[in-house]
């Protein structure tokens, strides 16, 4: 199983780079398996770790992906539900939508309206 961290700061290297054609496409797959396989907790504690380091270091489909991965298997994790709605509002309108569910979900979780 890959590593998610290593896979991770490898797309923002290849990205830097401008890695193109095969190696990127590689490099993403990596991503995306590393982000599928890994536990939640990890997944959520490595993008913290990332965001911290260097908030627009990580591609938005990428973090979104991630994020998107971490709530699917913890959707009664308040404090990462909220995490990623407030990391998704960052990145314009089209979701509004659902940082809005989050945002409910949250209140609902937190034992609000």
């Amino acid at each position: 199983m890959l590593d998610f961290m290593k896979a991770a700061r490898d797309l923002i290297r290849a990205r830097d780079g401008g890695a193109i054609g095969e190696d990127h496409e590689l490099i993403a797959i990596n991503f995306v398996e590393a982000a599928t396989f890994e536990n939640p907790d990890v997944l959520y504690r490595s993008l913290q770790t990332l965001l911290d380091e260097d908030w627009m270091a990580l591609p938005v489909w990428a973090r979104n992906l991630a994020f998107r991965l971490a709530c699917l298997q913890k959707p009664d994790d308040a404090e990462l539900l909220k995490t990623a709605a407030v990391d998704l509002m960052q990145f314009g309108p089209d979701w509004d939508e659902e940082t809005a569910a989050l945002m409910n979900r949250v209140d609902f979780l937190r034992g609000g309206s």
